[in-house]
């Protein structure tokens, strides 16, 4: 199936020869981690929001629609919280905060939506420390209730067991979802940590608590199952239109494990993390998944030909993008007979003809913005050179926007009337903005090479091109109105 999978792969890349056309909607994601990343404790407040505002204009240029910005890299926060300490990788010590005074989650989500972009704010589950050097300041919850943690690996981890884990875990994302207007809730693949040889995790008091004779794999499976579970029925109550997304390790599990598996040879999420990702979308618990997919095309343990098509294969009506590694994707040649010297168009057509896969989501984003082989110009002149509106949540919302009424340029600006919002799902956030040089709207709105902007704002500043102007509204999932009457920029 493999050697199948790979000669129809390379009969496509000499068909097509040019890249499929961009798609009106799709996903076009960036991961910006803040684990590790010095750059923010040794710049002032005015250079970190310089510098973010830079990284967030490269993007744009890039096509990307949708930032993952890392706010809770391990048990501290990027935002102000009362439930856990400033992060150390933003002011240089844990649970120092920022001087002068700024909020980056507050910042990134009014920068985003600024650019048209969503922000999805980042989580780490269970990591409290990321190194064994590492101090923790007075006031963490490791010192409040020190029973509540394990130590694995000379890294201390929240015992997923425990109910009050959980619970915690669900109010950091009830305090984030209450106070703050993100667009989405993601959370990576560290769930149980990545096993260490000879070492299995801690947990033998726990399971003598809570296992009630299950097996060891299936009780920390559940463990995981009932946090995603409890995050899904949180979301859902509170801001039913926040997307919950998960990015697990690119392989559920190997077929030589289960014959549902793919035809790869790795580590598994089911049995080394401890985190059965189908389970979660076929439930319903998570309104999208972001598989990592790491390896290069022809990689022989983990092939990303092999892992595209398993994942659409598996989506169970959930959304499914796929996590690209920025720099292994542009430092490897593309498969013969194609003469690209970069992987990047294959791997993007791979995802745009899959039926079940509406996206790409790059690691790292700070590689698109320092264009790393070139990626930043492949992608703003061509693989992403028009704007995209992110995919529809149907399951969450079907519910169509009225007609935008009241459009008209005055000045060099093109406006419009804003209706009210209610605080759900179907107010009216953003608008689309198109340009065409006919006064046909079901046209114009058709070919995503009409789009000038997607704006949070109700007024948008009109460029020199000239032509039938159009307004969409979408709603908080991103339903689409009906285009608006046209107004000419003559």
């Amino acid at each position: 199936m493999k050697k199948l999978i790979l000669s129809l792969a390379l009969v496509l890349a000499a068909i097509t020869g040019a890249s499929a056309e961009n798609p009106k909607r799709e996903f076009r994601g960036a991961w910006m981690h803040t684990v590790h990343q010095g750059q923010y404790s040794r710049q002032t407040t005015e250079q970190n929001k310089a510098y973010l505002r830079n990284q967030l204009d490269s993007l744009q240029a890039a096509g990307v629609n949708a930032i993952l910005w890392q706010v809770r890299p391990s048990a501290d926060a990027l935002y102000e919280s009362k439930l856990e300490p400033w992060s150390r990788f933003l002011s240089g010590k844990a649970g120092v905060a920022p001087t002068p005074y700024w909020d980056p989650l507050q910042f990134m989500i009014e920068e985003s939506h600024k650019r048209g972009m969503e922000l999805h704010a980042w989580l780490n589950p269970y990591r409290v420390t990321t190194s064994p050097k590492e101090v923790l300041p007075k006031n963490h919850i490791y010192y409040q209730h020190p029973e509540r943690f394990v130590m694995y690996d000379n890294k201390v981890y929240f015992d997923p067991a425990l109910p009050e884990n959980r619970e915690f875990i669900e109010n950091v994302v009830d305090d984030i979802i209450t106070r703050y207007d993100v667009d989405g809730i993601h959370m990576d693949d560290y769930f149980y940590p990545y096993p260490v040889a000879g070492k299995d995790f801690p947990d033998d008091k726990s399971y003598a608590k809570y296992g009630n004779g299950m097996d060891r794999g299936d009780w920390r499976r559940q463990n995981v199952d009932q946090l995603i579970e409890g995050l899904h029925k949180l979301i859902s109550e509170k801001k039913p239109w926040i997307r919950f997304g998960v990015s697990p390790f690119g392989i559920w599990r190997n077929k030589k494990s289960d014959p549902r598996g793919s035809d790869t040879n790795g580590l598994q999420n089911y049995d080394a993390l401890y985190a059965d990702v189908l389970l979660w979308t076929k439930n319903g618990w998570v309104d999208y998944m972001l598989p990592q997919l790491y390896w290069e095309l022809e990689h022989k343990a983990a092939s990303s030909l092999i892992l595209v098509d398993w994942w659409n294969n598996n989506a169970n009506g959930r959304h499914m993008y796929i996590g690209q590694d920025v720099n292994k994707t542009m430092q490897k040649p593309d498969l013969a007979p194609s003469k690209e010297k970069t992987q990047l168009r294959h791997k993007i057509e791979l995802t745009r003809k899959a039926k079940n896969i509406q996206g790409n989501c790059w690691w790292p984003g700070y590689s698109i913005t320092r264009n790393i082989g070139g990626v930043a110009d492949s992608l703003a002149k061509d693989l992403q050179s028009t704007i995209a509106i992110p995919p529809t949540y149907p399951w969450i919302s079907q519910e169509v926007p009225a007609k935008v009424k009241g459009v008209k340029i005055k000045n060099g600006v093109l406006s419009w009337n804003a209706p009210a919002t209610e605080g759900k799902v179907n107010d009216v956030n953003r608008y689309v903005v198109y340009c065409s040089a006919e006064n046909n709207p079901a046209q114009a709105v058709a070919d995503p090479a009409n789009i000038v902007a997607i704006t949070y704002d109700s007024e948008f500043t009109l460029p020199s091109k000239k032509g039938y102007y159009f307004v969409t509204a979408l709603n908080r999932v991103n339903n689409e109105s009906e285009p608006s009457m046209a107004v000419k920029n003559k």
